[in-house]
């Protein structure tokens, strides 16, 4: 009898061992903890001191002539209409930078603890949003229309009707309408508005890119229809606190988007800093986003964001070869970066904001506010050329 009970108990063991959730397991590569990111010298990563030094000085060296005041660049930059204020914005730091290789910070300068406005390299934490939906099967097929998830008030047109997931992702939906008091066609505009160019004809969704901020907002309300809370909580459960970011950043909206969602009041962030609002997040938290993609989207052994989901977002879109889903910018051609392997990307947003990732090198360089693309091609050249 004794032994029947102790077979018993065994069996009940192993059943038990068998289905408890294992995680899945980690390999030597190094992964920093929400309060400390260790550091390695240029030499103890295989990099020369003294040429990453160059490279520093050479960023320092080359920082944007904007004004430290972004609402004065904002108001400034464009003369195109309804080119009013409607979010918050903040004073701009000094030009900053972080060099991750191998996992380690082997260089940082100016103020990467500074929470700073980022623009379009907030689009990057949109598509991620989207893409964790995605993971979860909230959304079926990124072919799908968006009108099928969400009130049909911005897609009840012939033209939009036809617009998915895909389209919006990508920049190429061509949307038509207005979203918190901003028209589709006074965002950059690239003629002169007349009422003959505000009702032309609609590219058919997917032949015709452009960066548009109101489409890009346009997502973000669609998502946060999907996920059914703010996207800033989805963000923060589902990947900024995996991946050990800090509790500074904030992602903000206008003051006029705010919607009514079961019942609850939310606002619908901004997808960039072109009228205010957008991500403020320190440098930071930004190579930790990098580095979360530099690793697939695993983060020490869990799977935060899907290899299928960053094989797509990395696919170049039909009509810009240079850009995958919003704010993924390829290095298609070594075309943006010629400095860099073809295969890097990087998130981009005005200022100049840059994350940039690099599997091949094993690199992500964050730099802010500076000067403009060429520099930043300069900066990656710099480093690159010290991994010895």
């Amino acid at each position: 009898m004794k032994f029947f009970k102790q077979a018993s108990l065994l069996s009940l063991f192993i059943s038990l061992f068998i289905y408890l959730p294992v995680k899945a397991q980690t390999t030597d590569t190094y992964f920093p903890d929400r309060h400390e990111w260790q550091k390695k010298s240029p030499e103890e990563a295989g990099m020369n001191a003294v040429q990453i030094d160059s490279a520093i000085q050479y960023a320092i060296n080359h920082e944007t002539s904007n004004p430290k005041d972004l609402s004065i660049s904002l108001n400034t930059r464009t003369s195109e209409p309804y080119n009013n204020i409607i979010g918050p914005v903040k004073e701009r730091g000094p030009m900053t930078g972080i060099i991750i290789k191998n996992g380690y910070i082997v260089a940082e300068w100016g103020a990467p603890h500074r929470v700073d406005m980022t623009f379009s390299v907030t689009k990057s934490f949109l598509s991620t949003t989207v893409g964790v939906a995605w993971d979860k099967g909230l959304i079926k097929s990124v072919d799908e229309k968006v009108k099928k998830y969400m009130p049909i008030d911005h897609f009840n047109s012939e033209h939009n009707a036809k617009i998915t997931w895909n389209h919006l992702l990508r920049q190429t939906s061509d949307w038509e309408g207005t979203l918190f008091g901003k028209p589709d066609w006074a965002d950059r505009p690239q003629e002169e508005i007349t009422q003959e160019t505000i009702n032309r004809e609609r590219h058919e969704p997917g032949t015709k890119w452009k960066y548009n901020d109101v489409r890009v907002n346009l997502l973000a309300l669609a998502a946060m229809n999907v996920w059914r809370q703010p996207l800033p909580v989805v963000l923060r459960k589902h990947v900024m606190r995996p991946i050990g970011a800090s509790n500074t950043w904030r992602w903000l909206g206008y003051e006029n988007s705010w919607v009514n969602i079961d019942g609850l009041r939310m606002q619908s962030v901004s997808g960039g800093g072109h009228w205010g609002g957008g991500m403020w997040i320190s440098a930071y938290d930004q190579a930790k986003f990098g580095y979360l993609f530099l690793r697939d989207g695993n983060w020490d052994g869990e799977q935060i964001i899907s290899k299928e989901w960053i094989k797509m977002a990395r696919t170049p879109t039909g009509a810009n070869k240079g850009y995958g889903y919003m704010n993924f910018f390829l290095n298609t051609d070594k075309e943006r970066l010629p400095s860099a392997p073809e295969s890097a990307f990087v998130f981009l947003g005005s200022g100049v904001n840059m994350v940039y990732v690099d599997q091949e090198n094993d690199l992500v360089i964050v730099a802010r506010w500076i000067a403009d693309y060429e520099a930043m091609d300069g900066l990656i050249k710099r480093v690159i050329e010290a991994i010895e």
